[in-house]
């Protein structure tokens, strides 16, 4: 039986990131911080293809920082306010967590993951917008485990069940964002 709850919880925990994910395609379709339009490479190329690709900026990674790291605070607030059980439905005693840390440390780990994935996409000669199914979806939360699971210590249903359900939203995110005209990519 699918526990509803739960589902929701690892949702609520992740949704900083999720919304942080959304914010370059978003500040490039309302040209916010058009100054920091800069591809993070430069320009510069490893074997004639690009390090990262033009389409991972700074406005990018600036964007996430700021939304992941002032969000995470915001959520566990909300969550505190409301006295709301999502924290302990994934066994997180959130309280003992440090939330400008944790969103701190949750946005490095998503752009990180997605940095990481669009240079192993120019390694493996393909261009941006070619579907690299599941991680075009996933590499976010790869990223955030890699750097959050030493402090926050979820447990392995959690990162699993975030992977599924961060590949279907994305899919789905990414579909209406590509039919509204805000994202080029429908996956």
């Amino acid at each position: 039986m699918i526990n509803y709850l739960y589902i929701l919880s690892v949702i609520y925990f992740f949704m900083p990131a999720l919304l942080a994910n959304a914010s370059p395609p978003l500040a490039n379709t309302f040209n916010i911080l058009n100054g920091l339009n800069k591809p993070i490479d430069g320009g510069r190329t490893i074997n004639g293809m690009p390090v990262f690709g033009s389409h991972k900026t700074w406005r990018g990674v600036i964007c996430e920082i700021i939304l992941c790291t002032f969000l995470t605070p915001l959520f566990i607030f909300i969550h505190n306010y409301y006295n709301l059980s999502f924290y302990q439905t994934i066994e997180l005693d959130i309280n003992s967590i440090n939330g400008w840390a944790l969103g701190l440390l949750l946005s490095i780990g998503i752009i990180a993951g997605d940095i990481g994935f669009a240079f192993l996409k120019r390694r493996l000669r393909l261009r941006p917008g070619v579907a690299f199914i599941p991680f075009d979806q996933t590499n976010y939360v790869i990223g955030a485990f890699i750097f959050i699971q030493p402090l926050v210590r979820l447990s392995l249903e959690f990162w699993i069940t975030l992977f599924v359900l961060t590949f279907l939203i994305h899919i789905l995110c990414n579909r209406v964002g590509y039919n509204l005209g805000l994202h080029k990519a429908k996956w």
